[in-house]
């Protein structure tokens, strides 16, 4: 078995374990989604919310009885309109939310294969970004340690 697997089967549980023993929590999931540019670079896609005026990675929240994975990408669709698939588990980040609650975020690799943008209220920009400038431009650290660990760039 390939390191990247092992790490990834070790972040998988660790995202299991938590959704299991934190019941008071927002739970949400997303996507670090990436495409290769002309020259075979990597490029991800951050979204920018006007309610919270910041760029970040695409995430929300999971609906009753939705699975993490399912959730991930429906909310990637719906906040970058890309279709994607599911490369590996990246692990989780937790955080007090802006409303003072806890939230845990699950989150996936995803290669992006179809789809178009099409701005709405809660997401009005996407950017497709080079690492570096992905790096600059996330509003969180929280989204640029989840970033790190795609080991894109």
């Amino acid at each position: 078995m390939t390191e990247a697997a092992l790490e990834g089967g070790r972040l998988m549980n660790e995202a299991l374990d938590a959704h299991l023993g934190l019941p008071d929590v927002v739970r949400a999931a997303g996507g670090v989604v990436y495409r290769l540019d002309e020259a075979g670079s990597a490029e991800v896609v951050l979204v920018h919310r006007p309610a919270y005026d910041d760029w970040s990675l695409p995430k929300g929240k999971l609906k009753p009885g939705e699975r993490l994975e399912t959730a991930a990408l429906r909310e990637v669709e719906e906040e970058t309109g890309m279709t994607c698939l599911i490369d590996r588990c990246l692990g989780i980040t937790r955080y007090v939310d802006r409303r003072d609650r806890d939230k845990v975020v699950w989150y996936w690799l995803m290669r992006a294969y179809d789809g178009e943008f099409k701005p709405l209220a809660e997401v009005d920009q996407v950017r497709w970004c080079d690492i570096v400038e992905a790096m600059a431009t996330l509003s969180y650290d929280h989204d640029r340690d989840i970033l790190l660990r795609a080991r894109l760039g």
